[in-house]
C-alpha cells in the first residue's frame, strides 16, 4: 500500500471515529433482569468468593456489566458505537481483535430490585500504531450505568483491533 493509500484509509477511519464520537452516548439499553439474588450467587459461587454483604441484597461492584450484557440469544443494540467502529475497521482491512484494558468506576453499589440501563459513546480511536501483534488501532469505548438517573458505574474499555503481523 502507498503512503497516499495508508493516508486516505487513515482519513476514512478518522472521519467516521469523529463521526460516532459526536453522537455521544448514542447507545442505550436496558438490563433484561432487575438486579437479583440468585444471579450475585451465582457470580459469588463462581468466583469462589463470599461475602454477608452481597448475600444480603447487595451486588459486587464489579458485576455492573453483568446485568446488561447481550448474552446469547441476544443482540447489541444496533446504534452501539463500538460496534460501529469495528465493523469500519474491519471493512478498512483491520481484522483481528485482541482486548487490551478495562477500567471499571464505581459509584455506588447496587441493591436487589434495581433495574439498570446502560448507555455507550465511543471514547476514542488512536493509530495506527506498530504493536507486537501488527499495525492497528486502539478503539475504547465508554460504558456508562444508571439506575432511573442516577449514574451507579463506568467502564472504559479499550481493543486492538488490527492488521496481524506476518509469523516467522
Amino acid at each position: 500500500m502507498s503512503t497516499r493509500q495508508a493516508d486516505e484509509r487513515h482519513d476514512r477511519i478518522m472521519a467516521e471515529a469523529a463521526r460516532v464520537q459526536a453522537l455521544g452516548e448514542a447507545s442505550e439499553s436496558w438490563a433484561p433482569y432487575a438486579v437479583n439474588q440468585p444471579t450475585i450467587g451465582t457470580w459469588l459461587d463462581a468466583l469462589g468468593y463470599d461475602n454477608d454483604r452481597f448475600r444480603q441484597g447487595e451486588a459486587p461492584p464489579s458485576m455492573a456489566q453483568v446485568w446488561t450484557m447481550p448474552g446469547l440469544g441476544r443482540r447489541r443494540p444496533d446504534d452501539d458505537p463500538l460496534h460501529a467502529m469495528m465493523e469500519v475497521l474491519t471493512a478498512e482491512g483491520y481484522t483481528a481483535v485482541l482486548g487490551t484494558n478495562c477500567e471499571q468506576t464505581y459509584e455506588r453499589y447496587l441493591r436487589v430490585g434495581e433495574e439498570l440501563r446502560v448507555t455507550t459513546a465511543l471514547d476514542s480511536v488512536v493509530g495506527p500504531k506498530t504493536t507486537g501483534m501488527g499495525i492497528g488501532y486502539f478503539v475504547t469505548s465508554r460504558n456508562r450505568w444508571y439506575v432511573d438517573d442516577e449514574h451507579v458505574a463506568t467502564m472504559l474499555f479499550r481493543v486492538l483491533k488490527f492488521v496481524p503481523g506476518e509469523r516467522p
